[in-house]
């Protein structure tokens, strides 16, 4: 499915939602998925308005504290068999 939507094959700095075959990385996935969740999260989805630069920038702040936030898990989630496909079989983190 990445490679229909032309997404890169080669590396993954960040989420990427495949949505009706585009891929959407960094920001542009993060607030696509929130518009999809319950209230307020998809209040969220008015931020695309701002350049993707700005946005980015933000994302790559969070992404880059995010440990010392919110901790490191020792393991990586197994998906159970119903959320499999929804999950790239690469391994876990980098």
């Amino acid at each position: 499915m990445l490679k229909l939507a032309a997404a890169p094959l080669d590396r993954f700095e960040g989420v990427v939602l495949i949505e009706r075959g585009r891929a959407y990385c960094r920001s542009d996935a993060v607030l696509r998925i929130a518009s999809k969740l319950r209230f307020p999260w998809p209040l969220a989805g008015a931020l695309l308005l701002l350049p993707r630069r700005f946005r980015d920038g933000v994302y790559d702040g969070i992404a880059r504290r995010r440990y010392r936030w919110f901790g490191k898990k020792e393991a990586c989630m197994v998906p159970t068999p119903k959320w499999r496909d929804r999950f790239l079989d690469a391994g876990c983190g980098p």
